[in-house]
């Protein structure tokens, strides 16, 4: 029996030893010093990410333009979504602005001119009938009371004087005929 190699055994065993070159790296920083141990980690990191970009390649050879078509699309859903949602919100504050004073305007116009005309009408037609009622009646009931009141006191004093003079005549008749007999 040979040795078969099965490719998820060489991947376990091979990231079984990046964690350990992390874990010598760390060491290194404790023993030797701070320069020597971080250089050592970030050289064990960049070939680590190197492998796992190799590895994903070779399972997946798509994977690499699957991920980027979707950040794409995502990036391009998120963008055109907030320049529409900003644009429709410029346009509805643009028309609701617009047709709200078009609007404002127009039924202003309209019931200013339309209750112009119908109180015009209305309250002229109310004043000729109510004036023209109340003249009427006012004018009867005042010639009615003072006109015979007026011609009773005219009267009155017309005869009184008149016999007030009429009394004085006879009066100096009988006193002249009281003289010469």
């Amino acid at each position: 029996m040979g040795w078969d190699v099965n490719p998820s055994r060489v991947d376990f065993i091979v990231d079984l030893l990046y964690g350990f070159m992390i874990f010598v790296s760390v060491v290194l920083i404790a023993v030797v010093g701070t320069g020597v141990g971080v250089a050592f980690g970030l050289g064990v990191l960049a070939s680590y990410a190197i492998h796992v970009g190799w590895k994903m390649a070779r399972f997946d050879p798509d994977w690499m333009t699957t991920e980027v078509v979707k950040q794409v699309e995502e990036t391009v859903t998120e963008e055109v979504e907030r320049t529409v949602d900003d644009t429709v919100k410029q346009v509805e504050a643009t028309v609701g602005d617009a047709v709200g004073e078009e609007v404002e305007k127009t039924v202003e116009d309209t019931v200013s001119k339309e209750v112009e005309k119908t109180v015009g009408d209305t309250v002229s037609k109310e004043v000729e009938k109510t004036v023209g009622d109340t003249v009427s009646e006012q004018v009867e009931k005042t010639v009615s009371e003072a006109i015979p009141e007026e011609v009773e006191k005219t009267v009155e004093e017309t005869v009184s004087d008149e016999v007030d003079e009429v009394i004085e005549k006879v009066d100096e008749m009988a006193d002249g005929s009281d003289e010469t007999g």
